[in-house]
């Protein structure tokens, strides 16, 4: 419970966006929000204890009034945003200000953005598949209602433009769902053409942004995430199904390992803060969905230098249940989206869950898939001629499978000049099925390029 006002403190130093405060009677408790005696508009939160009676505090407002000495005041408030039906369509900044230049947000209520986890018994398990309409993730990494997903990928990629096409096909004609996007650490350009084009769709009615854009100081960015979750916690626990989106999780940790280092936190494993678990474990332990509704996270992931190695990236992997990979190589041949199958997973792609077909559908074309890539090298020297009779066969159904995952997307249909598509599982298992087959041997691979179903490929020939 949030304290009484009343406690003072000096700034004993101020680096950069992290500033030290000594209380002589009393102290604060951690994530109590502290205002500066001479100016209330320049805000900070207790984030951490740095000695006897000592804390470093985070700046969220107005840093270029701190000095030396400066006085603050324990506020007797914990950090919140306000929550609410209010917010759906709205664009909000950490503090839960309009930044869409929209009119001023009054909601009934707020919450504090240092949650608590569920309790245990109120969690509740879903294993039931949610249809994206793409096809490459819904075969082979399907999401799953309230599992997490993880969208791996260097700069560049087609991350965002992945997780934009999956939130306009999970919300489309879906109006007692809810969506929060919370937008950690990137460029001011893309956070406006993603909401330009959500509102272009008629789909902002459905969803809830916050943004703490690159230039943004370390702890807003970090407190982003945290805010994003607040919001589709109250979603989840007003009866809705919440799909919440987070471009990037990198990002995340990214800001907490800044934050360490002014804090003079001694580094861990490849430089990252040693808090990193803990963070990682906080943000995503918070997205879990309960008796009253269903939360689904589809996180974007950056890899610095495409090295999924990254202790920053590893420290993720652990709590996702469907694994996307995006790789530079298939982008560079023009395959979109630019998923690398054989690098993606899904704890959902089993049996009791998707059912036998789909099951033996995606693994008889990852075990195609792979058997093709061992053949790569040979065909890179002596030329897929020189293959044998099977494996060329195999080879060349492979290519069909790979062309076949290619899909255009209704949020790029500006930038292609195509038309998007949503594509029924039940499509995408036949298709692939056909291929494997052999009923399709008979066409070009090239003809399977950027097609719905496989249909259009009969269609296609016939007409040609």
């Amino acid at each position: 419970m949030p304290k009484a006002k009343g406690d003072v403190g000096k700034v004993i130093s101020v680096k950069g966006n992290i500033v030290e405060v000594e209380f002589d009677d009393g102290v604060p408790e951690v994530y109590q929000m502290l205002q500066l005696m001479e100016d209330p508009e320049v805000k900070l939160s207790v984030y951490s204890s740095s000695g006897s009676k000592r804390f470093y505090c985070l700046v969220l407002a107005g840093a270029g009034g701190l000095y030396r000495g400066a006085r603050v005041k324990d506020s007797g408030e914990i950090m919140s945003v306000p929550v609410g039906e209010e917010l759906l369509g709205r664009l909000i900044d950490v503090f839960g200000e309009p930044a869409d230049g929209g009119p001023p947000i009054k909601t009934k209520s707020r919450r504090q953005v240092q949650g608590t986890v569920s309790d245990y018994n109120d969690v509740s398990t879903h294993e039931e598949i949610w249809e994206t309409g793409i096809k490459v993730i819904d075969l082979f990494s399907p999401l799953l209602k309230g599992g997490k997903m993880g969208l791996f990928g260097g700069a560049g990629v087609g991350k965002t433009l992945l997780l934009t096409e999956m939130m306009h096909n999970v919300m489309t004609g879906k109006p007692g769902n809810a969506s929060v996007f919370s937008g950690v650490g990137e460029r001011t350009r893309e956070g406006h053409e993603l909401y330009e084009e959500i509102k272009s769709r008629g789909l902002l009615k459905y969803v809830s942004l916050v943004f703490g854009p690159m230039g943004a100081n370390a702890a807003v960015r970090y407190l982003t995430g945290l805010v994003g979750v607040t919001m589709a916690e109250y979603f989840r626990d007003e009866g809705r199904d919440v799909l919440f989106l987070i471009d990037n999780v990198f990002r995340l940790a990214q800001a907490g390992n800044e934050l360490a280092t002014l804090m003079n936190a001694i580094p861990s494993e490849d430089g990252y803060q040693s808090t990193l678990t803990s963070e990682m474990a906080e943000f995503h332990e918070r997205l879990v969905s309960t008796q009253k509704g269903v939360i689904s996270s589809v996180e974007a992931i950056y890899v610095p230098s495409d090295d999924l190695l990254d202790h920053g990236v590893q420290s993720i992997f652990p709590y996702l249940d469907s694994i996307v990979t995006l790789s530079r190589n298939v982008y560079q041949q023009g395959r979109l989206p630019a998923v690398d199958v054989l690098s993606s997973s899904s704890s959902a792609l089993n049996p009791n869950i998707v059912g036998q077909l789909h099951y033996e559908t995606a693994v008889k074309a990852q075990i195609t898939l792979n058997k093709a890539e061992s053949l790569e090298r040979m065909v890179a020297l002596v030329g897929e001629s020189e293959l044998s009779p099977e494996n060329q066969l195999l080879y060349r159904r492979a290519k069909k499978i790979k062309n076949f995952m290619t899909q255009n997307f209704f949020v790029a249909e500006e930038q292609t000049g195509k038309k998007g598509a949503f594509i029924p599982l039940k499509d995408t298992i036949a298709g692939v099925a056909s291929i494997l087959d052999g009923k399709l041997d008979q066409f070009s691979e090239d003809k399977f390029m950027y097609v719905g179903r496989v249909d259009e490929v009969v269609n296609g020939a016939g007409n040609g």
